[in-house]
């Protein structure tokens, strides 16, 4: 099964996450089938950046949405 998911990048306290597709089996950091947007929490406002274009594309094929992705669209539809 496919997930929607977030990876981390950056260092340690400069966290940043991208949004990727990617088998629900595979390791977090593991190689992405594709890679929808990113997250960057470390300065404010937070900078969300998704392609829901691709994210529908993904979902029509299966893929789940994780509650950190639902809230990250959630917020950047608001």
């Amino acid at each position: 099964m496919l997930k929607i998911r977030l990876t981390q990048t950056g260092t340690k306290n400069k966290k940043k996450y991208r949004i990727i597709a990617i088998d629900e089996s595979k390791k977090r950091d593991g190689k992405a089938k594709e890679i929808l947007g990113f997250y960057d929490p470390t300065v404010k406002p937070p900078i969300i950046k998704i392609d829901t274009e691709r994210i529908s594309y993904w979902q029509s094929v299966g893929a789940q949405l994780t509650e950190a992705v639902k809230k990250l669209l959630q917020h950047q539809a608001s």
